[in-house]
């Protein structure tokens, strides 16, 4: 049969821009952004080489991590605020041992 189907394998694959991980990539922009709005080359470079820099070092965090590690470390070391609350799983300073 010359019908076989095409499975998909890359369905939970991480959100990429260009070859980057979307967490990787945003600091960049952000210093891209910022750097922008500084209005000044000076201000530009610096905030770039400062985006550059903080993606480099998260990238190294989450090598021969989970995928979703940024997503995780956000959850735990932010304060719950209505945009970083999770309505099914418990509130990261309420912690018990079950068992």
């Amino acid at each position: 049969m010359k019908n076989s189907p095409y499975i998909p394998t890359r369905l939970d694959d991480t959100w990429k821009l260009g070859l980057w991980d979307v967490d990787v990539a945003s600091p960049v922009l952000l210093g891209c952004l910022l750097g922008y709005a500084s209005n000044s080359k000076l201000g530009l470079v610096a905030w770039v080489s400062g985006g550059i820099a903080v993606a480099r070092r998260l990238a190294r965090l989450k090598a021969d991590k989970h995928p979703a590690f940024a997503l995780h470390w956000v959850y735990w070391h932010l304060p719950v605020t209505p945009l970083t609350s999770m309505r099914v799983t418990p509130p990261s300073s309420t912690t018990r041992m079950v068992g």
